[in-house]
């Protein structure tokens, strides 16, 4: 009929069921319901503690996930425990030793750091699980550890400079990268992060499968503005330094990219013939242990 018209419109968050829009909830309101502060809820979901999603509102955690935690044992102690980190001086007094021990063990990977930060003077300070630790000292096989004189194994070791403490953060925030890590190109990118442009270009000939790659690379943990010493130190902390942790960095980087070209090539222009695809990585990798397993494995056999 003339004079007729249509008005159509998006429904918008507000004008969606109120059961659709509290299905998931921002990170910040989840937080609140858990009573947890934002750090830990972070920390909370680097762990898997927390499951989330990520759409186009961002990083969400559903409602589900919420009332699964608030119904578990003993929440919300629990849930405060399991996400507990403390430095050296309260890490020390929980598992019963001087400061200095305590970092001895750290540095000889036997303690392995969750999370850092820089102190006023850009000092790296650790923080440790006080879960893990309690868990350290509870196994009598670390007694020795805990008391009496460092044997000169250990101490040997430990005149050559060794520090672990770095290597394994890094271990340990590939697991949450990786954890995070949506698809075949995240994952590859996850790897990605902690190796340096060079070492990136090497591991992935192709330059349009590395801009791609570039894209799911993580930056490290937030610490200054960018470029300042406290930013610089951050990057350098979160990237590899040994030589075989690059090797096994590049290895798991090779394959992952393989896979991730596979299902999803990398975008390129109109016209270009891709480089011929190299043969595929071993689909099997000798088993690698992290330098805490390898530590623990001497020392059990060294006595």
């Amino acid at each position: 009929m003339s004079g007729q018209h249509t008005v159509t419109y998006e429904a918008t968050a507000a004008d969606r069921p109120a059961a659709v829009r509290d299905a998931w909830v921002g990170t910040g309101r989840a937080a609140r319901e858990l009573g947890l502060k934002p750090t830990e809820f972070d920390l909370a979901v680097q762990l898997g503690r927390v499951r989330t999603m990520t759409g186009g509102e961002g990083r969400r955690v559903a409602r589900a996930e919420i009332e699964r935690l608030r119904a578990g044992p003993g929440f919300p102690e629990s849930l405060h425990r399991s996400v507990r980190a403390v430095g050296t001086t309260e890490g020390a007094a929980l598992i019963g030793v001087t400061k200095t021990r305590f970092t001895r063990l750290a540095r000889l990977g036997l303690l392995v750091p969750v999370k850092y930060y820089l102190n006023r003077y850009r000092a790296v300070v650790w923080l440790y699980l006080a879960e893990e630790l309690s868990l350290f000292t509870a196994d009598g096989e670390n007694a020795t550890l805990l008391t009496g004189r460092t044997p000169e194994s250990l101490r040997s070791r430990l005149d050559t400079g060794i520090d672990l403490r770095p290597r394994n953060w890094r271990t340990r925030q590939l697991g949450f990268l990786l954890r995070q890590a949506d698809g075949p190109w995240e994952r590859a990118g996850a790897v990605a992060s902690l190796l340096d442009p060079q070492h990136v270009s090497e591991a992935v000939r192709d330059a349009y499968d590395r801009s791609h790659l570039n894209r799911f690379r993580r930056l490290p943990p937030a610490h200054g503005a960018p470029g300042s010493p406290a930013a610089d130190l951050a990057e350098e902390l979160m990237t590899a330094q040994e030589p075989d942790e690059i090797a096994w960095l590049q290895a798991d980087l090779r394959r992952l990219t393989h896979e991730a070209r596979t299902r999803r090539p990398a975008p390129r222009p109109a016209g270009h013939r891709p480089a011929p695809a190299h043969p595929a990585p071993p689909a099997v990798e000798p088993a690698r242990e992290t330098p805490r397993g390898l530590f623990a494995r001497w020392w059990r056999t060294s006595r």
